[in-house]
């Protein structure tokens, strides 16, 4: 009884002495691990692609990209041509879909693949650099089971921790020589490309294709093959996709920056109806200033030209024609017999 009462007498000495003003200080709350770590943005449930807290603002500090709209549009293709390829490759119906699109340290990327794994490092050969493909295992033995005739089961598949076989490897090389074919084409609008296929590594510190601070791009696929399918992963280094990034800045295909066709168009028109000052020059001739004082009326001033030597037409001082003088009816006349302009351009 007299513990049940300790509750109530220590609450209502608590009153009295905050009433006379000589309460004892509160304590101080300490955060325990799992407020920090949501705090901090480290999460463990957290799968890894959104970040928050303090992590969250300092990844959109330093990893402020440019964002690539067009690659969106060529990505978009190649789901549709990977689809129908892959369906004649297995066999089977194969549906692919496009997970995201996101921007991401090179270095982060490759610690976060898990082993053991396929990376793909194949190069672009007109922009002279390379990108990786990577398989994960669910759709490796997927595949594996596809074509080597498995049984249809709707138990996930088990995934071991041993290494991929020769076997499996090979198969993989396949599959990814229809993706870099399917990839080609889909840039081919955009702008002609030819994706090689360069080696096949197990160790991601073997695909080092950048440093590990270098921008790149990573797009995941979604493979789904009725009852089990996997990911692929293509990660693209900035540095690949500079030869033709002002390309993939564009909002749609065909767009020309700083031009409108419309304007264009116009101003050629407004242009023609411009009017023209033409000045047919006899000939030339240096005096000095002295002389040209002394002019009276009645004074000759002679030119070396002959009546039939051409006459020089100039527009705002550009020399544009060439022609002989003569006459057509009561007024002087000029005769065209070259362009200038046209004799600079072939001569160039």
């Amino acid at each position: 009884m007299a513990e049940e009462q300790d509750p109530a007498a220590a609450w209502e000495a608590a009153l009295q002495a905050e009433e006379s003003g000589s309460a004892p200080p509160q304590e101080t709350r300490i955060l325990n691990q799992d407020e920090i770590d949501s705090l901090l943005g480290f999460d463990a449930r957290d799968e890894g692609d959104a970040h928050s807290g303090i992590k969250a603002l300092i990844d959109k500090a330093l990893n402020t990209y440019d964002r690539l709209p067009m690659l969106e549009v060529v990505f978009d293709r190649l789901v549709r041509m990977l689809s129908t390829s892959m369906r004649n490759f297995t066999s089977d119906n194969v549906d692919v879909s496009i997970d995201s699109i996101t921007s991401l340290r090179f270095g982060d990327y490759l610690n976060s693949i898990p082993l053991p794994a396929l990376l793909v490092v194949f190069k672009a050969i007109e922009w002279e650099n390379f990108g990786i493909i990577t398989v994960d295992g669910p759709l490796i033995y997927s595949v594996v089971d596809v074509l080597l005739g498995g049984r249809r089961s709707n138990r996930p598949i088990r995934i071991e921790g041993r290494p991929y076989t020769t076997i499996e490897q090979d198969i993989v090389k396949q599959l990814i020589n229809v993706m870099l074919s399917d990839m080609g084409a889909s840039f081919d609008p955009l702008s002609p490309v030819t994706f090689q296929f360069d080696r096949l590594e197990t160790n991601p510190r073997f695909a080092t294709i950048a440093r590990p601070a270098n921008a790149a791009i990573l797009v995941r696929l979604r493979v789904d093959m009725e009852d089990r399918g996997g990911n692929i992963e293509i990660v693209f280094p900035y540095a690949t996709l500079e030869p033709i990034k002002d390309l993939l800045l564009q909002m749609f295909m065909g767009e020309k920056f700083g031009r409108d066709s419309s304007w264009e168009r116009s101003l050629g028109k407004e242009v023609k109806h411009a009017n023209l000052q033409l000045e047919a020059v006899l000939d030339e001739k240096q005096l000095t200033l002295g002389d040209v004082m002394h002019f009276k009326v009645g004074t000759t001033v002679i030119l070396n030209k002959s009546p039939d030597e051409d006459v020089l037409i100039t527009c705002g001082g550009v020399p544009l024609l060439k022609g002989k003088l003569g006459r057509a009816g009561d007024g002087i006349a000029v005769r065209v017999s070259d362009f200038l302009f046209k004799n600079e351009a072939e001569e160039s």
